[in-house]
């Protein structure tokens, strides 16, 4: 399938999503909701480990940033969840830079050791209830809903247009940066950074940048995810939700937009259609992680161009 193609398909799928709401109940909706959300989460990895070619292990301490900093904000301060999206994305992403900084001097499994240290950290420090604001191991409750134009978002219809809405924002910018001088810079790294050294790129200053850019992104999923929820807990940022993370764009297709997606529908949405073998879905996306890596390394829908 061509590119064009493969936008058009896109676009079409898309809109035929907000009419999701009007076809299914309300306990699917949520479902669809959930897919949105971590579909941008997903996105967000993927420009760290599918395009900048990092081992991030720790990507969930990003998404929980968002999903604690509109928490604290919101219960604690009395602020509107619009108003707390910006410092959302901005604290998620000046702590990926930050992290950044120390990790992007390493390769591979140190990477790899590295990033999930700083889960645990993470983690630790929220359940240890962080400058009294987090609510330690029980989390922060009663979160609101978003007001827009005065009027509350507070069906679970209205709750899943505006995270497809944010999703089609994603993909729109995930569509941009591809074509970026810094989306190229990107996958010149990734392919051999001694090369695009000589070329003029600066692998520290394109790396930093790209952890900021996928923490960022996985900040706003963190404001969607709160919000949804109407709680946070340390327990929803997990080790194992970074693995879940990595896995979806290892599985789906490093790098591509469509894959990642198709990564993240298998892990939740497909759960939900055999409901009762649910509780195996880690086990069962392990082997077919492992299928994947034997039988297709590039992923179930590589990006285009990519060597098998």
């Amino acid at each position: 399938m061509s590119a064009s193609a493969t936008r058009n398909t896109g676009i079409a799928v898309w809109i035929l999503g907000l009419f999701l709401p009007l076809a299914l109940n309300s306990a699917w909706v949520s479902v669809a909701a959930i897919f949105a959300i971590y579909g941008i989460v997903a996105l967000s990895e993927d420009i760290i480990l599918g395009r900048a070619g990092m081992f991030d292990m720790g990507h969930a301490v990003y998404f929980g940033i968002g999903a604690y900093v509109t928490a604290i904000l919101n219960v604690t301060f009395d602020w509107p969840i619009f108003l707390t999206i910006p410092f959302a994305i901005l604290l998620a992403a000046a702590f990926g830079a930050l992290l950044a900084a120390p990790l992007i001097r390493l390769r591979g499994d140190y990477l790899l050791v590295a990033s999930i240290g700083f889960n645990a950290i993470f983690v630790l420090a929220m359940q240890n209830d962080l400058f009294g604001l987090t609510g330690g191991s029980d989390g922060i409750t009663g979160i609101g809903v978003p007001s827009l134009f005065g009027l509350p978002i507070e069906s679970q219809s209205a709750m899943y247009w505006l995270d497809w809405v944010v999703l089609g924002i994603v993909l729109v910018l995930m569509r941009n940066l591809d074509g970026s001088e810094f989306g190229r810079a990107l996958r010149y790294l990734k392919q051999d950074e001694l090369a695009a050294t000589t070329i003029g790129v600066n692998p520290r200053k394109v790396k930093t940048l790209a952890f900021a850019i996928g923490a960022g992104l996985a900040g706003l999923a963190g404001t969607l995810f709160a919000v949804q929820l109407s709680t946070v807990s340390p327990s929803s940022f997990k080790f194992t939700e970074s693995v879940t993370l990595f896995a979806i764009v290892i599985v789906g297709g490093q790098g591509s937009i469509p894959g990642v997606l198709l990564g993240t529908a298998l892990m939740f949405v497909l759960p939900q259609v055999f409901r009762d073998f649910a509780q195996y879905r880690y086990l069962v996306f392990g082997f077919a992680m492992i299928l994947v890596m034997v039988l297709r390394p590039q992923g179930l829908w590589p990006r285009r161009g990519a060597r098998a």
